[in-house]
């Protein structure tokens, strides 16, 4: 299915992960909004499970091996096209999960992936919506 002006929105999957005091992020490759900063995730592919999309995701972007712990968040991303027109929509679900092992790296579609000092997040420029999530499953205290 095309990303780009879809016929119907795609789903995506995306992680939650904190380590030693540390959010895991990585620097998208792709559009859109390629060059900014976001959580690990991406596509649900034709017969996979959420959570088996996640870990996927994680493991193709980070080289890390995660174990899913529960739900973070659902929400939209649609951005428009200068005359308006829907040129992505995406539903995506987050999840909170664990480090369960590899060596981190930057792989697949990201250009970048890094441990942030949750205090650096403001320097970070960070994927739209992403900036506002974060503020609130970090602020919820959850898990």
């Amino acid at each position: 299915m095309e990303r780009r002006y879809p016929k119907r929105p795609l789903v995506g999957v995306g992680a939650v992960i904190v380590h030693d005091g540390g959010l895991l992020l990585v620097r998208r490759g792709q559009p859109p909004q390629q060059g900014e900063w976001s959580l690990p995730g991406g596509l649900l592919e034709i017969g996979e499970k959420l959570e088996e999309a996640v870990k996927r995701e994680v493991r193709e972007e980070t080289g890390l091996e995660v174990e899913v712990l529960s739900l973070a968040g659902v929400f939209e991303r649609i951005v428009r096209d200068a005359e308006g027109r829907t040129e992505y929509h995406y539903v995506l679900v987050d999840y909170f999960c664990r480090l369960a092992g590899g060596v981190l790296r930057a792989a697949s579609d990201v250009t970048a992936a890094e441990w942030v000092r949750l205090e650096r997040l403001p320097a970070y420029p960070l994927t739209s919506g992403t900036r506002e999530f974060l503020e609130q499953v970090l602020a919820s205290g959850k898990p």
